[in-house]
């Protein structure tokens, strides 16, 4: 039985002769109406082979034809794989010069989440558990709000927008479907309506190409901001996955926890193949072990019932089988999260070669809003973060006491653990009545007031796990043997007047 041949890359056409075609439609598509562009950038393969493609097709234009902004936006999510963030950033950069000495109108965009949204002020600060595939938290916040945030911005101010992005049919099944579900209502070749983002359609140039047709053509063509593209080659040849994390705008995407291009954080995959690998292939790359460390960690699930709250985040005790689900992050869990990712960041700071020697793992934003979620919205009135910061960088942190606004002094708060005698749930739970009482105290309606004291109350209600368990299972024995009038009168006194 003979073997199949592998087919010719671009069904057996020259390359010049493809890439000459794509410009061409390029030029065409730009030059047909005044939307703007939007290009989503990751530093990957795929998304440098779409630049590079656009960037010929400008240079190709008359300089009176180059009218329309072409923004490229690259989404850095703070967590990105420190390699990767290091050459996207000098991408940039490097591109912002030569598209102004090239007098193109292409316009580098370095995108963050908001503060609130970053993966450390809702892991560390607000208690959410290591991302899972059935509670993916990380994804919306990090990635599609800011991309999504920046493509509105300039669509309320040009009333359109065209997205144009290095999707292929081949990198998934998944992938595929999306495309092809899309591609039946196409308005011209290659444009797509987007599902998430109105008055913005999709250019995908490079849909059908192959894996290696993308790396023939980046091999063959020089990078055309001067950003060598032999050294992204050498980049994932130094990791195992060639995969690369696209522009996400929608929640199909799949994690890139295992490419090159994911979150060095992330959970949603069993191993970080990718940094593993940079760390077996280079010694240069040992730095990076402190990182891979705390995220094998932060994916131990056997660790989760001690480390994590049996309540949910609003206080409640969810049932799951014969078990509570577990909720948030326990207060002491966070703090040695906190303790242990600065840490790591001392010590790469310490043996990183000098070129990351400042990297920044936790922003110091991050730790002030940190420092604010603990005190102010938590009630964790001991204000644990500077000194946590002190021991694990031995430097003083910068941010002001807290002393004139909290409730309890250091002195007080250990005369209430001591009256509390070792009971952790109404040490925690008198302390953030304490907390709100003088919230509200200086307010001139203090509406809401009995709201929060039984909210905390509630909170503090159960003795231990146990308790809250066999609670919860009478609780819902009365549910499910309640007669049907009780329900009946329940909906009757729910329901609206």
């Amino acid at each position: 039985m003979s073997t199949p041949k592998p087919s010719a890359p671009f069904q057996g056409r020259a390359l010049a002769e493809v890439v000459s075609e794509l410009t061409e439609e390029i030029r065409e598509l730009y030059t047909a109406d005044e939307v703007p562009w939007v290009i989503g950038y990751s530093g990957g393969k795929d998304s440098t082979a779409v630049l590079q493609l656009v960037w010929l097709a400008l240079q190709g234009l008359p300089a009176d034809q180059r009218t329309k902004p072409v923004h490229v936006i690259s989404t850095d999510t703070l967590v990105e794989n420190p390699v990767v963030a290091a050459w996207v950033t000098q991408s940039l950069d490097t591109m912002g010069k030569a598209a102004a000495e090239q007098q193109l109108p292409i316009k580098p965009h370095r995108l963050i989440p908001e503060v609130k949204d970053t993966f450390w002020v809702n892991l560390i600060g607000r208690g959410y558990p290591a991302p899972r595939p059935k509670f993916r938290w990380c994804t919306e916040r990090l990635k599609i709000k800011p991309s999504n945030a920046f493509i509105r911005r300039v669509v309320r101010r040009h009333g359109e927008a065209i997205l144009v992005l290095g999707i292929r049919k081949t990198e998934s099944q998944i992938r595929a479907r999306v495309m092809a579900k899309h591609e039946k209502r196409r308005v011209r070749d290659r444009l797509s309506p987007n599902g998430n983002l109105p008055n913005s359609l999709i250019y995908s140039p490079i849909e059908a190409w192959g894996t290696d047709e993308v790396w023939m053509f980046l091999m063959q063509y020089s990078n055309a901001w001067g950003h060598r593209n032999k050294d992204l080659l050498t980049m994932y040849q130094g990791a195992s996955e060639d995969s690369e994390c696209p522009l996400v705008v929608d929640d199909t995407t799949p994690s890139c926890g295992d490419s090159r291009f994911g979150c060095w954080t992330c959970t949603l995959v069993d191993k970080d193949k990718s940094m593993t690998a940079m760390i077996r292939n280079d010694e240069e790359k040992e730095w990076m072990r402190p990182l891979l460390a705390l995220r094998n960690e932060l994916d131990d699930v056997s660790k989760e019932k001690e480390t994590r709250d049996f309540r949910r985040m609003n206080g409640n005790v969810q049932l799951f089988h014969d078990g509570v689900i577990q909720g948030p992050y326990t207060q002491d869990a966070r703090q040695t999260w906190l303790r242990k990712l600065l840490e790591a960041q001392t010590l790469v700071r310490r043996i990183a070669p000098e070129s990351v020697r400042g990297i920044e793992l936790i922003t110091m934003e991050e730790l002030h809003e940190i420092r604010r979620i603990w005190v102010f919205d938590k009630h964790e009135v001991e204000d644990t973060l500077p000194a946590i910061y002190e021991k694990a960088t031995g430097e003083e942190f910068p941010g002001r006491p807290l002393d004139e606004q909290l409730v309890l002094g250091a002195e007080e708060i250990d005369l209430l653990k001591e009256v509390c005698d070792g009971d952790d749930i109404h040490f925690t739970m008198t302390r953030e009545l304490l907390a709100v009482e003088r919230q509200h105290r200086t307010m001139t309606r203090r509406s809401g007031l009995f709201k929060e004291l039984e909210k905390a109350i509630k909170k503090g209600f159960y003795e231990n796990e146990e308790d809250a368990l066999a609670f919860a299972k009478r609780k819902q024995e009365i549910r499910n043997t309640a007669p049907t009038y009780v329900t009946l009168n329940e909906e009757i006194t729910d329901a609206p007047s």
